[in-house]
């Protein structure tokens, strides 16, 4: 009987003590905008506080670390953040990642990667990137972190281990592609999921799984910012704001580790609108295991394509078959220019490639010495690169020889420029838009939108141009018309009810300059005129809309790319739908028609498909 009692008892003291050794305490850093007035400052008291508590097993950072995402701005919080004398775990915001000078390398370079797994006392912790990469629009988990995320799934040897998940946004709609994550995660044993992005503490329910909002860094009005400190008990979990050097305050959520199950068939993207236009239909498609996010070029009848996994490539374009493929160091957002039998793609490796295009092979490749997020310009047999380091660049395609070099680029390049005229256009991120000479890289002229704020720089879009007049729109929601001769305004205007941004196209004939607003309509301008003169307005709702993707019309048909994973084909006399289709739930890049009945479209989840109609 004694031994029986003795076995209970340690039995006991045993439970007790794996109860215990499953008890810890981590503190969540969100949203330190570093960059900001107080950003450095504020991330800079909170580190020095979480070093003087010794009941801190460490540290997660959950995104929107800088303003920008510049590498200035990166060095920065990571010479801050390695003052820490704790363990810690960081992945990358929407601040971090849109406005990425580097193509959203630099934060794997500076920090070691992008997404984080590891476990502690039993828990599985998985942390992954939150998008947009580069491009304008709501969040996406980059493709390439949803082949992580099934890696880390596939790897785990006991499917019941607690899983706490942590992503800059909530996981909802708000995410082109919660579903991709949440769909993998439904069969395992999540406790919850953390967040930041909203700037507030705020509970959540992600489908029937607890989802935890913390707070920002930042103080905003108050003296001092704040982050969470997150208590794991033997049944709950107890999120504690933190004033730095002040006080920690009286739990303001606890989630019950216990808790509710996985909703059952929650709300996916509905695809019932193909079935409205039967005829359009898929003819090939093919699925990366990267981010696509480019237009393509189509020649030589092949597609030519590139990823974020560094990739160039080819394929037929009657079959979606495997041509060619070419890999770079850097993940690449530039769209392909094509001359004759060669290729020229710039890569975020600081490299600008030119490829046979019959058989991928190297022709040259020159270096620049930091990344390039922009695309060429064809202007004669002149590649026309602007990058991230202040310079624009002109390459003889032909010899790989560098024929000038305009070194005076305020902030990084993202766009395609324009060549018109004998000149080359572009806007960078540093509220500026320029003219050079494109056969000798003289300034002609430079104009600027007068901002303080370099988001609503003039970067994104793709110019326009027909009669002397260059057609602009960016972030401010104006739409500005210049000479393109001297850079002085026509016309510069913001429809407070039709809000243009990033998206923009000009007709075959040159007679109609269109814009996407973000209420999610088409607008066509008459292009001739000297004044403001609205032609349509779409009847067509798209919702709303921010993705920057260049409009297209081919034969009396204006193509334009959704935020959301739909191509709408609108009639360009008066911007009536013809057709839609869907074939993702992310961001579509440049819809480029090849005949009457054939397009080639792309998403930022790597989707690349032909459909006919």
């Amino acid at each position: 009987m004694k031994h029986f009692y003795l076995i209970l008892l340690c039995a006991s003291l045993g439970f007790t003590a794996n109860a215990q050794d499953t008890s810890f305490r981590f503190a969540l850093v969100t949203d330190t905008h570093v960059g900001t007035e107080t950003g450095a400052e504020d991330l800079e008291r909170t580190v020095a506080d979480i070093n003087q508590q010794a009941d801190i097993a460490f540290v997660i950072f959950s995104g929107d670390v800088t303003e920008f995402g510049s590498d200035e701005e990166l060095k920065l919080s990571k010479s801050i953040i390695s003052k820490l004398t704790k363990p810690w775990h960081i992945i990358p915001g929407n601040h971090d990642t849109k406005w990425s000078e580097s193509g959203c390398n630099s934060f794997r370079t500076v920090y070691g990667d992008e997404t984080f797994s590891f476990e502690h006392k039993g828990y599985l912790f998985l942390g992954t990137n939150c998008g947009p990469n580069m491009r304008m629009g709501p969040g996406q988990v980059p493709r390439e972190n949803i082949v992580w995320l099934d890696e880390q799934l596939k790897k785990q040897k006991n499917k019941q281990q607690p899983i706490i998940y942590v992503n800059h946004y909530p996981q909802d709609s708000g995410l082109n592609n919660w579903y991709d994550v949440l769909d993998r995660l439904r069969s395992r044993n999540v406790k919850a999921m953390l967040c930041g992005h909203g700037h507030v503490n705020k509970a959540f329910d992600f489908e029937g799984k607890p989802g935890i909002m913390c707070r920002s860094n930042l103080r905003a009005k108050a003296a001092i910012g704040g982050y969470n400190i997150i208590s794991v008990t033997a049944d709950s979990l107890h999120f504690n704001e933190r004033t730095p050097g002040v006080e920690t305050r009286k739990a303001w959520t606890h989630v019950a580790l216990n808790g509710p199950a996985w909703m059952q068939n929650p709300p996916r993207p509905s695809y019932s609108v193909n079935t409205t236009y039967p005829s359009v239909k898929v003819k090939w498609m093919v699925q990366e295991a990267g981010d696509m996010g480019s237009a393509v070029a189509i020649a030589d009848g092949k597609v030519i394509y590139t990823n974020t996994n560094g990739d160039i490539k080819a394929v037929n374009l009657q079959t979606g078959k495997a041509a060619w493929k070419y890999h770079t160091q850097g993940k690449i957002y530039a769209t392909p220019l094509v001359y004759e039998k060669y290729v020229v793609v710039p890569s975020t490796d600081g490299k600008v490639y030119c490829l046979n295009i019959q058989t991928g092979k190297l022709a040259w490749q020159q270096e620049t010495g930091k990344a390039i997020v922009s695309s060429a310009a064809l202007s004669g047999k002149l590649a026309i690169i602007a990058g991230s380091d202040g310079h624009c660049r002109a390459w003889d395609i032909p010899t790989g020889k560098m024929q000038w070099d305009y070194d005076s680029v305020k902030g990084f390049v993202e766009t395609k420029p324009m060549v018109y005229e004998g000149k080359v256009y572009f806007g960078s991120w540093g509220n500026k838009f320029y003219a050079l000479d494109a056969n000798t890289g003289q300034p002609a002229w430079t104009w600027s939108n007068g901002a303080n704020n370099r988001m609503f720089s003039p970067a994104a879009m793709w110019p326009v141009a027909i009669d002397q007049k260059a057609y602009l729109v960016s972030p401010d929601r104006y739409m500005t018309v210049l000479n393109t001769n001297t850079g002085s305004e026509l016309w510069r205007f913001r429809d407070t009810a039709n809000w243009v941004r990033e998206a923009l196209g000009i007709s075959v004939d040159s007679n109609r300059v269109y814009a996407k607003t973000m209420q999610g309509n088409v607008m066509a301008f008459n292009a001739r005129s000297n004044a403001r003169e609205i032609v349509w307005k779409s009847p067509v709702e798209m919702g709303y809309e921010i993705c920057p993707s260049p409009i297209n019309e081919f034969n009396g048909v204006v193509y334009v790319a959704g935020q959301s994973g739909v191509v709408h084909a609108l009639s360009a006399k008066d911007g009536s739908l013809i057709w839609q289709h869907k074939f993702s739930n992310c961001l579509v890049n440049t819809v480029q028609p090849v005949n009457d009945k054939m397009l080639i479209a792309s998403s930022m989840d790597g989707k690349l498909l032909c459909l006919e109609y």
